[in-house]
């Protein structure tokens, strides 16, 4: 009877957990809160200082909340971000509202269509996981988290989580997946 109720919660635990993963990605207001898009007042105030707290995955979305009359957000390259060019973006968002899906590894850039205000600060880079297996991680992926974009990092390559020899199962499932997969099989 113990050894029932035992297999049962395993797999209650099992799928729950399972569940959790494959809801991984999250909608991520950028700066934390909704007036975050602004002019940074000091340097450790910018918001590339709060992305490098976070881990950003395939399939997650940025979130911007602004005055769509006086300001707007620009998604460009690595030099006019670094330049402030706010001519030719690849997007440009002005409706106060704006969510972008994150949809590929790698660095994305965001300026402020103000370009005084980009000078100023208003801007943001961040760097995506990149995905092993079409998987975007999450409680099972078993993977170490990606680095936090800096100066030295601007612009280059996302740099994978940790690889190994693990088959395709051991990478979506991870240690843990299969610690609790052996708990029911017994």
């Amino acid at each position: 009877m113990a050894r029932t109720t035992l297999v049962y919660t395993s797999c209650l635990l099992f799928f729950f957990l399972l569940l959790a993963d494959l809801a991984c990605c999250k909608e991520i207001l950028v700066g934390g809160k909704p007036s975050a898009w602004k002019i940074p007042s000091s340097p450790s105030d910018s918001l590339n200082k709060w992305a490098e707290s976070l881990r950003f995955h395939v399939g997650d979305s940025l979130v911007w909340k602004y005055d769509g009359e006086k300001d707007s957000v620009l998604q460009v390259t690595k030099e006019a971000y670094i330049n402030c060019n706010t001519t030719n973006p690849a997007a440009n968002y002005s409706n106060g509202d704006t969510k972008v899906k994150l949809d590929r590894s790698g660095s994305f850039f965001f300026i402020s269509g103000t370009k005084s205000n980009c000078v100023e600060g208003e801007k943001l880079h961040i760097v995506v996981m990149s995905s092993r297996g079409g998987h975007t991680g999450g409680f099972f992926s078993g993977s170490a988290p990606a680095p936090a974009p800096s100066h030295a990092l601007l612009g280059g390559p996302a740099v994978p989580p940790a690889t190994g020899s693990a088959s395709s199962l051991t990478r979506r499932f991870g240690v843990l997946g299969f610690v609790v997969l052996a708990i029911v099989l017994l």
